[in-house]
């Protein structure tokens, strides 16, 4: 993956944690610093997931193990995605 250095301002406080020596944290970072643009609807996961330079299973894999889900629905969305789906399979008979 070819990167770019920009300029970023952050508290003091964080720059010892910012380093570059730890591939695993680099990502965790960068996956953290483009997830406002998939939650907002900028881009997929699947886009986020190519700028990482990962599989997209494994972007949804690091949200899911720090408690951010990949389907956000709320359980009214959900019933009425399965009525939808009843109401099309039974037009499918």
């Amino acid at each position: 993956m070819r990167t770019v250095n920009i300029q970023l301002a952050v508290p003091e406080g964080m720059t010892s944690y910012l380093s570059d020596d730890d591939q695993r944290a680099v990502f965790e970072r960068n996956a953290m610093l483009i997830y406002p643009y998939i939650r907002n609807l900028t881009i997929s996961h699947g886009r986020a997931a190519e700028i990482l330079g990962v599989y997209k299973t494994d972007l949804i894999e690091f949200y899911d193990s720090i408690g951010i889900p990949y389907l956000d629905q709320d359980e009214n969305d959900l019933l009425e995605d399965l009525a939808t789906l009843n109401k099309v399979m039974g037009t499918v008979k």
